[in-house]
């Protein structure tokens, strides 16, 4: 299968091309020619599965069509809802990609940031918004923003609206857009409040899914390590420094956490900055940009500050802290392992958080390896508490390489529940 097969227009295949890309991935392939029928669709994909270009290409390909028919000011025919700022950046700069043979013209709003340039480019007329829901509802509660000729819907990470408490404003957005509208309707997990939202808005959707919901990538290894609260860090470092990771993503649950970990690496030499939600905008945005180009090794995120990351190269994933709620682990992992690729996910789990770890296996269905930090190298100081096997998990020791005096990691996957 190529984008060629999926009755593209020229411009559009054009600029795919120039990006290099000639195969779609299996949400594109059986999203995009759904989304050309304008029919509804119901999509259950995970990051990294190629989800935005699902959306994108079909939205500029049927407002193209109609380019030519168009009387009077441009208008804003299509509306993409996104959770975060990062992540409505990274989908118009998708736009700007698939869409520069187009003639389309497009925008992005969100919070955090004055509003003067994004009202100037909303008045120039845009075809296609994207937004956050906050910043949608001010400046359409300013006058700035008109939705009655919008014909196209997509909400994106709708179970992260959820989690991040966006929803009552989502709900908002959809009173005030057009009843006769195509809705696309993405979602990694499908709680049951998630599921019941996608039920009102839409009209006999085609269901797209592309792994069953809350499943976690089958290309990420993945693996826990049983470790007190105390020597979280000095493992943090042994692995790093032990396996000369690079562009790893290591989330805390607080942006304390984040803050002080990214203290003590620099502390011991290692370049890492951090990304949540009381860094500014510009701050958020040159750290992600710094991790893209290899500036530094680690990224130290929140949950909410690290959802718009999009890095095909990423390897590695630490989860420094397990989080409370396992729908958040499939997000996390989600980093790696993108698009195809293999990557690794790692977590540190004290006594406190066993619990989260028992309901991380329920709801991926495989037990996620135990590994045994002490086989990893020679044990040190802080390195050689004994810990009680887990109830739920398999304790599976690493498979260990040793190279030039160096030990690297290779990690087993967990076996499935049955």
């Amino acid at each position: 299968m190529t984008f060629s097969k999926l009755s593209l227009i020229e411009p559009i295949l054009k600029a795919l091309e120039a990006e290099g890309y000639t195969t779609p991935t299996p949400i594109q392939a059986q999203a995009i020619p759904l989304a050309l029928e304008q029919r509804d669709i119901l999509g259950c994909a995970q990051t990294g599965t190629g989800k935005t270009a699902a959306f994108s290409i079909p939205i500029l390909q049927l407002l193209f069509a109609e380019k030519g028919r168009e009387k009077g000011p441009v208008a804003i025919k299509a509306l993409i809802l996104t959770p975060t700022r990062e992540l409505a950046i990274q989908i118009d700069e998708s736009l700007a990609a698939y869409g520069r043979f187009t003639g389309l013209k497009h925008t992005v709003i969100f919070g955090g940031v004055s509003q003067l340039a994004q009202t100037n480019a909303l008045r120039a007329g845009i075809d296609i918004l994207v937004a956050t829901p906050g910043r949608l509802l001010d400046l359409m509660q300013q006058g700035f923003i008109d939705l009655r000729n919008l014909k196209i819907f997509v909400l994106d990470e709708a179970d992260r609206m959820l989690d991040m408490g966006f929803i009552h404003d989502v709900k908002k957005v959809i009173q005030k857009i057009p009843v006769k509208r195509q809705t696309l309707f993405f979602s990694a997990t499908m709680p049951p409040e998630i599921q019941k939202l996608a039920n009102t808005i839409l009209v006999h959707p085609a269901k797209v899914e592309v792994t069953p919901p809350a499943t976690t990538v089958e290309k990420i290894e993945q693996g826990v390590y049983f470790v007190e609260k105390p020597n979280k860090l000095a493992l943090l470092v042994h692995l790093l420094e032990a396996n000369k990771m690079e562009t790893v993503l290591v989330f805390t649950r607080t942006k304390h956490g984040a803050d002080k970990v990214v203290k003590m690496l620099h502390k011991e030499n290692i370049e890492a900055a951090a990304i949540h939600g009381n860094k500014s905008q510009n701050a958020r945005q040159n750290a992600l940009n710094n991790f893209k180009t290899g500036h530094i090794r680690v990224l130290v995120a929140t949950d909410i500050a690290a959802r718009g990351i999009d890095i095909d190269s990423l390897q590695f994933v630490i989860n420094y802290e397990l989080p409370n709620i396992p729908e958040t682990y499939v997000h996390r992992i989600g980093r790696t392992g993108r698009a195809g690729a293999t990557g690794m996910a790692l977590s540190f789990c004290d006594s406190e958080e066993r619990p989260y770890l028992k309901d991380i296996n329920k709801l991926i269905g495989i037990t996620v390896p135990v590994l045994e930090h002490g086989i990893l190298a020679p044990a040190t100081a802080m390195m050689q508490q004994q810990h009680a096997p887990h109830p739920t998990a398999t304790k599976q020791p690493m498979t260990v390489i040793k190279n030039t005096n160096r030990y690297k990691v290779q990690y087993s996957r967990g076996r499935r529940q049955d």
